[in-house]
């Protein structure tokens, strides 16, 4: 009996701490390694310039036709989840080079996505970490 209690215990310090980093995570915008904020957030939905153009880029290239208007999946996976483990180098391999074989083409020749693929992520990135709402998002600066 100790000993489940015990676990039960460890198990609420673990959730605990990983409630309070996401929490600072969207407090902040999550932070690359170089210590700059990914994307900054309003009220859910007025982002930075930057984050404006990946979710431009978003929806100029339709990727809700398969990931869902919300990103949370449809024939392709969900972002939301997949943003939470994949690397931005990963993200940005995926994007660009496509995984054909699991239907994601390439876009690569996208003159749109590789000038905004730092963007886009920082968008998906801000849907994944639930610090940007789902739907359409506006300028911060209006």
């Amino acid at each position: 009996m100790r000993l489940r209690v015990t676990a039960v215990a460890v198990v609420i310090a673990g959730l605990a701490g990983l409630l309070a980093s996401q929490v600072q995570a969207q407090a902040d915008g999550a932070k690359p390694a170089d210590g700059a904020k990914l994307y900054t957030v309003v009220d859910g939905n007025k982002v930075d310039a930057n984050t404006l153009k990946g979710w431009r880029t978003w929806r100029a290239m339709a990727c809700e036709r398969c990931h869902g208007a919300n990103q949370e999946g449809m024939v392709g996976p969900s972002l939301i989840d997949s943003l939470k483990v994949l690397s931005k180098d990963q993200f940005k391999d995926t994007v660009l080079n496509g995984r054909v074989d699991k239907g994601m083409p390439n876009f690569g020749g996208s003159e749109q996505v590789t000038q905004n693929i730092d963007n886009l992520y920082a968008y998906l990135k801000g849907r994944s970490d639930g610090a940007i709402k789902p739907g359409r998002v506006e300028s911060m600066e209006k």
